[in-house]
């Protein structure tokens, strides 16, 4: 790049708007910032802009580069290191900004906004009904396997060995089967004397401290932390029916499905994420199958006051367990049981409001 007093020039080749002919040009940028492609025999200013508006391709390898005017013509030069330079000379704050903002891209922004809206289209209503036909198809063995691995990936990044005494896990296994006899699945196995329908697991929380939840082929995890903070066998069965209730209503293997779609939807979209992000999709996809929706979580209380209630036992005792994780834990605002079961006050009125009506119409 030469320079002319205040002049900085460029040597290459100017083309016309719409034409492949090009014929030998200087760039000549003045002190004030304006380009001109100019003929050097007859001097003759054949384009100018001000700089800022001129369009300059980025800069690949030895690739010349072009230098598009708004009339449409274009100086091409194989000086990459001059346009740099130029570059480099011009670009003040506010000029820098004009610049990108000369080649800002509307229908880049467009393609990216219409994208997030299809992805999130996918995930609102392509997902859940996908879920549930493939509720409807779902034959009884994947439940099975989707239930092992799930209980497999939180073994191994949540769960540990449970600590609690044989005896007490002896009682409340007992007590739970005579319990689940009296659910739908539960009472279905026994007249057909087939295998229980439910099964209960006892692990150590870690993470998530004191919970239980149920996966899609009726295996029910209590922790120790939860058999901990109850004040008895009753507010634990309480509990259980209430996991049941999440079986019997499948909200575990529609829960499963919508995480395995959202994690199916964000690998289409990253394409090969790598294995240590798949791994963590896996957790937590694991992790989001213990959680549910509000709607589920209130059906689930409803079947626990109506199972309980059926097996003899004290219908109201999942919502004397809400009061005590709000009493002990200071679970008022939706963050308890732990994060996958949110124990809000409503849910404690709306367990009292049921229980009234169980008991009146009995």
């Amino acid at each position: 790049m030469a320079s002319d007093g205040r002049r900085r020039l460029l040597s290459g080749l100017w083309r016309p708007p719409f034409s492949g002919r090009s014929t030998t040009a200087i760039l000549s940028v003045d002190a004030a910032g304006i380009a001109a492609a100019i003929d050097p025999t007859s001097r003759q200013r054949l384009a100018s802009a001000d700089f800022v508006k001129v369009q300059v391709s980025d800069r690949v390898g030895s690739i010349p580069r072009k230098l598009t005017f708004p009339d449409g013509s274009v100086f091409e030069t194989g000086d990459n290191d001059a346009v740099d330079a130029l570059i480099r000379s011009q670009s003040s704050r506010f000029a820098g900004l004009i610049h990108r903002l000369e080649r800002f891209r509307p229908r880049l922004v467009l393609l990216v906004a219409l994208v997030i809206g299809l992805c999130f289209a996918v995930y609102r209503f392509a997902v859940p009904a996908l879920v549930e036909a493939a509720i409807v198809l779902t034959p009884p063995v994947v439940p099975k396997l989707m239930s092992r691995s799930v209980i497999a990936s939180l073994d191994q990044a949540v769960l540990a060995p449970s600590e609690l005494p044989p005896e007490r896990q002896e009682r409340l296994l007992q007590k739970f089967a005579a319990l689940a006899a009296f659910a739908p699945r539960g009472a279905a196995a026994v007249e057909g004397n087939k295998p229980a329908a439910y099964t209960l697991n006892f692990r150590k929380g870690g993470m998530i401290g004191p919970n239980a939840f149920a996966l899609p082929d009726g295996t029910i995890v209590l922790t120790d932390e939860l058999v901990a903070l109850s004040d008895g066998d009753e507010a634990i069965l309480g509990v259980l029916a209430h996991e049941i209730g999440h079986v019997d209503h499948e909200h575990s293997l529609r829960q499963l499905y919508r995480a395995a779609g959202a994690s199916a939807l964000i690998m289409l979209i990253g394409g090969d994420i790598g294995s240590g992000t798949e791994d963590l999709l896996v957790q937590g996809s694991a992790l989001l199958a213990l959680s549910h929706s509000r709607e589920a979580e209130r059906e689930a209380d409803r079947f626990s006051v109506e199972l309980m209630h059926k097996a003899g036992h004290d219908p109201a005792a999942i919502g004397r367990f809400f009061e005590l994780l709000r009493d002990k834990l200071d679970d008022k605002d939706g963050g308890g049981f732990l994060s996958t079961h949110p124990a809000t006050p409503e849910r404690i009125e709306e367990t009292k409001r049921y229980v009234e009506e169980i008991v009146k119409g009995k």
